[in-house]
């Protein structure tokens, strides 16, 4: 039987995203979210993954409650001196090639921004994805998005082609097992080629495709994507929404790699929970792109009390070293989750770099047959349980639980919602 606020939601909001949670939040910190009637909840999700060093963190609300008193929003042209210092310290963190920077909202707003100024700068309007990915809901980075938010929208923008995902394991042309040996990019890439009417502009990649289920690129593999880009004059973005300050063990996780992309978008965690993404590319291709009159102007880019909470995040990443931390407590919980993939037949695989974990669900190991039915009921009795989980559909395949708790999660944080996912599958496989 539904709650009455549950009755009131449904007459007074968009159903965004299908079923709405069955818990009312009433606050958040650290890595618990709080019910109504006092409940703690351990968020092994962080959120939508913003939360990245943990629920109202005190620095963060410090520089919420501090740039409060001087501005909070400017006329879009208009320059604080807090987004110049967001600028300067990014940049200072990031390698020569990653020079200038646009503060904005979202994940989606930032793709954009680098979809629409490798357009401007190549001259070309065709954009390579890869299956299984998520860039945003907004028109262009949804067009090259390949999960399951595609259909019953009408046409995507001209020029979306996809590439197959290095998925090992269940190969996207059931050719290796286990290990990718680069075979679907190769054969993937003469797809796009014989497809493409010769307007390349550029390819986005996550370096973990979260909503396909925790698909880790492979440096090798990366490696030869970039050849294969730089062979066709795309421009390569990476969108580490998800992966960036600290996630995978490095501040960016383009940094586990030999190559430094043509953009860099970071959103989700560049913001700690409050909405703050940026687009970041070469001195180069923004003078290109500034002489052939690039235009991004939006009701809060540049907005001063995001840009002040921005430093404090990467205050935050720098000095409390959170990319060892997030090394240190991924690899603990991976050890945990393996021990309990020896446990229970249902769980497929584990996968997953630092403290952005993937755990497959299957009917039985040996075949890999999915069941994303049984995925939903563990999720749903983990909740039960105290522990909030989520999984994700990959579209032809089974269910993969995606596990991202907070980079300041304990030890004993882990081993309770370890403790919890056990019980869970217990309930539902018994």
């Amino acid at each position: 039987m539904k709650e009455d606020w549950q009755k009131d939601a449904e007459e007074v909001l968009i159903r965004y995203c299908g079923t709405f949670s069955p818990l009312l939040i009433a606050s958040a910190k650290g890595s618990y979210v709080y019910t109504e009637d006092g409940r703690a909840i351990l968020d092994f999700t962080s959120g939508q993954m913003c939360s990245v060093f943990g629920h109202n963190h005190p620095d963060i609300l410090a520089a919420m409650e501090q740039a409060g008193t001087r501005a909070i929003h400017l006329l879009s042209t208009m320059l604080s001196p807090e987004l110049i210092a967001l600028g300067k310290t990014l940049s200072g963190l990031l390698p020569e090639g990653l020079d200038r920077s646009i503060f904005l909202n979202t994940g989606s707003e930032s793709n954009e921004v680098a979809l629409r100024m490798a357009k401007l700068h190549t001259g070309g309007f065709e954009i390579v994805g890869f299956a299984g990915s998520w860039h945003g809901m907004t028109a262009g980075a949804q067009s090259h998005t390949y999960s399951l938010t595609r259909r019953g929208y009408g046409p995507a923008m001209p020029g979306s082609l996809m590439l197959p995902a290095p998925y090992a394991y269940r190969c996207p042309i059931q050719h290796c097992q286990g290990t990718c040996d680069n075979s679907c990019l190769e054969f993937g890439m003469k797809m796009v080629d014989q497809q493409s009417v010769g307007a390349y502009a550029a390819m986005i990649a996550e370096p973990v495709l979260s909503a396909a289920g925790i698909i880790e690129l492979p440096p090798a593999y990366l490696k030869r994507l970039k050849e294969l880009c730089d062979e066709r004059g795309l421009l390569l973005i990476f969108d580490e929404a998800q992966t960036g300050l600290g996630r995978l063990g490095q501040n960016f996780a383009f940094e586990g790699y030999e190559l430094t992309p043509d953009f860099l978008t970071l959103s989700k965690t560049l913001g700690g929970g409050l909405p703050l993404a940026t687009a970041v590319c070469s001195a180069e291709i923004e003078e290109s792109c500034y002489e052939k009159g690039f235009i991004y102007v939006t009701s809060h880019v540049s907005d001063p009390l995001c840009a002040a909470v921005g430093l404090a995040t990467l205050e935050i990443l720098t000095r409390d070293s959170m990319a060892s931390r997030a090394n240190e407590m991924g690899t603990y919980l991976k050890e945990q989750l393996t021990a309990l993939m020896n446990l229970h037949e249902c769980i497929g695989d584990v996968r997953g770099k630092g403290l952005l974990l993937g755990m497959e669900i299957v009917k039985e190991r040996k075949s890999k047959q999915p069941d994303p039915e049984l995925g939903y009921r563990i999720s749903e009795e983990c909740l039960r349980l105290g522990l909030s989980m989520n999984i994700v559909r990959v579209k032809g395949f089974g269910g993969v639980f995606r596990i991202a708790p907070p980079l300041t999660v304990t030890k004993d944080e882990i081993d309770l919602g370890v403790s919890i996912l056990d019980q869970a599958i217990c309930n539902c496989t018994q």
